[in-house]
């Protein structure tokens, strides 16, 4: 990769490593539909600005603007919502952790529905090995009292299953799209979601009053939905799915580096472990192309 790409790359993986930090601090003073509201209405600014600054043609029929509301839906209003309520009980590093399995679920995903992306024995070895290190996280709490934390982890389990497949989905259906319309759509639609949803799931609606909740909304939704979608589809036709994809490889290490220092959380021997068995497994199934990377 040239430098202009591992500058995008390396600004993808801290703001949203960071994320799963700023949601955790959000959802101590907002519901999490409120916080997926406010997010996506922050990102959708941003991309309008950009569509407008660059003068960009949407699309006008009918059937394209289906596929982006399932895509918005599937990509940003469901796991959204799953990973900030998620994260009301359960650590930030080891949210960060269970959703860089993403690449993981692909892999399944990517098998039954797309014929030039088939499973092969490197690939079923990396599912079983980042098996195991899901189940190594969730052992912690499984045969705990209380089962809060295990359906935390489930809906960042389920929220990492909602992106895989709408990736697979995306690629299938928007193929002929430009890339920023791919990535301003489904953010702009998902105002539109949230908005209708958000007041009858969340009512009385409480907008945050503290400011590190407001600097928390600013980041998740200027930088990690904004302008990391701008430069995720930027880095996609650059660079390719499989090395862009790659940028999961830093969620586990920022995530859990940003939980413990900022957050107090403990690093528990199963939330190291797993995320280094997850992480070994990401390895696995893309040694080649990590060396290509490498290389340049």
């Amino acid at each position: 990769m040239q430098p202009k790409h591992w500058f995008v790359f390396i600004f993808l993986g801290i703001v949203w490593s960071a994320s799963f930090l700023w949601i955790k601090i959000a959802v101590q003073e907002i519901g999490p539909f409120t916080l997926a509201t406010i997010r996506v209405f922050f990102g959708a600014m941003v991309v309008v600005g950009i569509l407008l600054s660059t003068r960009t043609k949407l699309p006008r029929d009918f059937n394209t603007w289906r596929t982006y509301f399932i895509i918005s839906l599937t990509s940003i209003a469901v796991p959204f919502v799953l990973i900030s309520w998620g994260e009301q009980s359960i650590d930030s590093a080891l949210a960060a952790v269970l959703n860089s399995t993403v690449p993981l679920f692909t892999i399944v995903i990517a098998h039954l529905f797309l014929s030039d992306d088939r499973l092969t024995p490197r690939r079923s070895l990396s599912l079983l090995i980042g098996f195991g290190g899901v189940l190594v996280l969730l052992s912690r709490d499984l045969f705990a009292t209380s089962h809060n934390s295990v359906l935390g982890q489930a809906a960042i389990l389920v929220a990492s299953l909602f992106y895989a497949a709408s990736s697979v989905y995306a690629r299938r259906t928007t193929r002929e799209q430009p890339g920023l319309v791919r990535g301003s759509l489904p953010l702009i639609l998902s105002v539109a979601i949230m908005g209708l949803v958000t007041p009858v799931v969340e009512s009385p609606l409480r907008l945050p009053a503290l400011p590190i909740t407001w600097l928390a909304l600013l980041w998740l939704g200027v930088l990690g939905s904004g302008l990391a979608q701008v430069a995720f589809y930027y880095l996609l036709h650059e660079i390719g799915p499989t090395r862009a994809a790659m940028v999961t490889y830093l969620f586990p290490l920022g995530g859990m580096i940003l939980g413990i220092i900022f957050l107090n959380e403990q690093l528990s021997w199963q939330l190291a472990a797993g995320a280094m068995i997850i992480f070994a497994s990401l390895v696995v199934v893309n040694w080649k192309t990590v060396r290509e990377s490498i290389g340049g």
